[in-house]
């Protein structure tokens, strides 16, 4: 007779009302990634502060939050997957209204601390209810309409930030949490249930001693390479002794922590599930794809900002048109997923990306209108849509299901960690492909060059019948041309590195071929045939 937890397992509660149960947690947190950014002036004349001391209200809640992510799956495992996730939702719900309530600076990077931790684990638990709530061939609209959180969250939120600290104040912007967090508790508690594998996988770990070793490498790993991708670029990198102290301390503990998790009996994260090509191929991508969204999700808003002078909310709303065409779109490919071959539609998906980016870096300009900006944006999230669903589905296929949280924890991890790296690296490049480019400019710009003197004179000419003197309208045109010179270069730093960007998509189509479609093991993961 088959075991009765071999059984194929329902919930008691309709999936759909239990994903969009979830959902309103995971959105609500990815929300708040995005929606403080804007606020940061605000709150640090409100604290007493400078920019770069607030800035750690953004740094401290990234590294907790990725400090939780890769160990937020055995926590399931050791508490039980509904009280993780609820406890994940108190912490968070409580911690915004601390934040909201913060008397310093200091107290409010410590509750946005316990807030990260809070918010951590959120999505991965969802993806891991939602992969055992749905029967394989509905789990690609399972995942779509957790895609959609994801994806709308980080568009509206500088809009929806900059909105409430204009109009009420910034400690609203962690006050919104509350009334959603209360309503998540509730629904969680009627609706959500741990499916009988995983009551079974809990008991079977109860009485392990946990693995305190590998928790802690992973946590000095992480947190201290988090600290350097946000804060290496200010501290100008590796010319900064703490900054190569941190990346040193962070390369030997990861490389310590992977031989100990590998050779453990009960691991912290399970990184044998490397060896499964699917998985392994999935979280490749995951990182690949956050390095380049999280990349472009901070070019451009700082190329319309800075180099276009647009508002932090006008910026903010060039990039929400693509979160909203992509919300379009997740429903369709969650209903071609159960009738076309993953594979087939990430390899549309990479190419439209791909496309979607050098048409980017072609129209990438000083005269670039708001019009361009969010139909460059929207071209881009088209072909998303058609990679996030298949990926979610292809990662869970040759893995036992009690291995749910793994994946989900996994999957998260790698897509922040790319996200973190994406930023730090583009930052980067731009900042030295522009002096390259100046260099380049400035050679054929100078002082006693025909051109350079025609200009000078025009400018001063201009500048004299506005009423500045001689000297002063002198002096003024050089500054004009230099500045002028300093945009150009930077907007060929931009349009650089986006079209190496294109080209790096456009070679993860081959990586596909590595993925299979076949049917699991007993046991294992059931995927559309």
């Amino acid at each position: 007779m088959t075991d009765a937890l071999e059984a194929p397992w329902k919930p008691r509660f309709n999936p759909w009302l239990i994903a969009l149960t979830v959902t309103l947690a995971t959105f609500m947190e990815v929300l708040d990634t995005s929606i403080a950014n804007v606020s940061l002036p605000h709150i640090a004349g409100s604290l007493s502060a400078s920019h770069e001391e607030s800035a750690w209200v953004l740094t401290s809640y990234l590294v907790s939050n990725a400090i939780i992510l890769p160990i937020s799956a055995w926590l399931s495992t050791i508490i039980g997957r509904k009280r993780f996730y609820m406890m994940c939702v108190a912490l968070f719900t409580c911690s915004s209204f601390l934040c909201g309530l913060a008397p310093s600076l200091g107290m409010l990077i410590f509750f946005r601390v316990l807030q990260g931790v809070g918010g951590g684990g959120l999505q991965p638990s969802e993806q891991a209810i939602l992969a055992d709530t749905f029967p394989a061939a509905k789990r690609g609209m399972a995942f779509a309409v957790y895609g959609m959180a994801v994806v709308l969250a980080p568009a509206i939120g500088p809009t929806l930030g900059g909105y409430i600290t204009d109009n009420f104040n910034w400690r609203w912007i962690f006050y919104i949490n509350v009334p959603i967090g209360i309503l998540s508790l509730f629904l969680t508690n009627r609706m959500v249930e741990d499916p009988p594998f995983l009551k079974r996988e809990q008991e079977r770990r109860r009485g392990i001693r946990a693995d305190y070793l590998g928790l802690g490498l992973i946590t000095i790993a992480i947190a201290s390479l988090q600290i350097v991708l946000d804060k290496g670029q200010e501290a100008d990198w590796f010319a900064s002794h703490w900054i190569t102290a941190l990346t040193i301390l962070s390369a030997y503990a990861f490389l310590i922590w992977i031989v100990w998790e590998w050779h453990h009996a009960n691991p912290v994260v399970d990184i044998r599930l490397f060896q499964k090509r699917n998985f392994a191929t999935a979280m490749f991508f995951s990182f690949t794809l956050g390095t380049v969204l999280y990349g472009t999700t901070f070019m451009i808003p700082q190329f319309l900002q800075v180099l276009l002078g647009y508002s932090a909310v006008k910026s903010g709303e060039a990039l929400a048109g693509g979160g909203f065409a992509m919300i379009c779109m997740l429903p369709i490919v969650g209903t071609l997923v159960s009738r076309v071959d993953p594979r087939r539609l990430m390899a549309f998906g990479f190419i439209s990306i791909s496309v979607a980016m050098y048409y980017m870096s072609s129209v990438f300009s000083l005269t670039m209108d708001f019009r361009t900006a969010v139909l460059i944006r929207t071209f881009q999230m088209l072909g998303l849509a058609f990679i996030f669903v298949p990926q979610n589905v292809l990662a869970y296929v040759g893995v036992p299901r009690e291995k749910n949280n793994q994946i989900s924890s996994m999957n998260s991890f790698m897509r922040n960690v790319g996200g973190s790296i994406g930023i730090a690296l583009i930052s980067n490049q731009i900042s030295r492909i522009g002096q390259q480019r100046r260099g380049t400019m400035t050679a054929h710009a100078a002082p006693g060059m025909n051109t350079y003197e025609t200009m000078t004179r025009g400018l001063a000419q201009t500048l004299q019948k506005q009423g500045a003197g001689s000297v002063e309208a002198t002096q003024q045109a050089h500054g004009m041309i230099s500045m002028l010179i300093d945009r150009q270069a930077a907007t060929l730093a931009y349009v650089q590195v986006i079209s190496t960007l294109a080209v790096i998509v456009l070679c993860l189509v081959p990586f596909l071929l590595i993925m299979k479609r076949n049917k699991p093991a007993a046991g294992e993961q059931a995927i559309v045939h």
